[in-house]
């Protein structure tokens, strides 16, 4: 299953709100992001409620579905809501991480881990994450002033992950062999991707 990952994931930014035409809009945005060839989707949305968020994922799922991309789910959701729309995958936040005590997925869906330090990739590794995503590599605007692992300190902990790795934070496509050559298997974000 992991030799089919991209090289870049696209993780959305949050829709302006839950309310219809605000969703549409942002959907008309994922067709778009699609139609230009993306095939790994990380939907993150932690605004909205359990409700609101599933209606989003399963418009979202229709449509990665129609674009053969793989969508991974970051919201207010749990193992059985994941598992109630067929074909999607988890990405577990620290929280959830933490909490999980073994895969929470069976093995045909995938799931993947934000890891920010050594003890999140064993974490990530203990239950059973496809990939994940390893951050802050650079300054990001979402995180200003926030501390950095910087490439160095990234290449270190890519060696030690048993998963492929995205390096996320302040990443652009044009980051993609800088990241390659520091150990990771591609690079995730949201302003440059979306």
């Amino acid at each position: 299953m992991n030799a089919m990952l991209p090289h870049c994931c696209v993780i959305t930014p949050e829709p302006a709100s839950p309310a219809a035409a605000d969703c549409r809009a942002f959907l008309d945005r994922l067709s778009a992001v699609l139609a230009r060839g993306e095939t790994l989707v990380q939907l993150r949305v932690k605004s909205f409620d359990a409700a609101a968020f599933a209606r989003l994922a399963a418009d979202a799922l229709a449509r990665c579905d129609a674009a053969g991309a793989q969508l991974m789910l970051n919201g207010p959701i749990d193992a059985a809501g994941v598992m109630r729309l067929e074909g999607a995958g988890w990405h577990l936040d620290g929280v959830a991480l933490r909490a999980a005590a073994r895969r929470p997925l069976p093995a045909a869906r995938r799931v993947s881990a934000a890891c920010h330090a050594a003890d999140d990739l064993s974490l990530a590794a203990r239950v059973g994450a496809d990939f994940v995503t390893l951050s802050p590599v650079l300054p990001t605007l979402s995180h200003p002033g926030a501390p950095t692992l910087g490439w160095t300190r990234f290449a270190e902990l890519a060696a030690q992950a048993t998963m492929p790795v995205y390096a996320l934070g302040g990443m652009t496509r044009a980051h993609l062999d800088d990241a390659r050559r520091h150990g990771a298997h591609g690079v995730a974000g949201i302003r440059s991707f979306w």
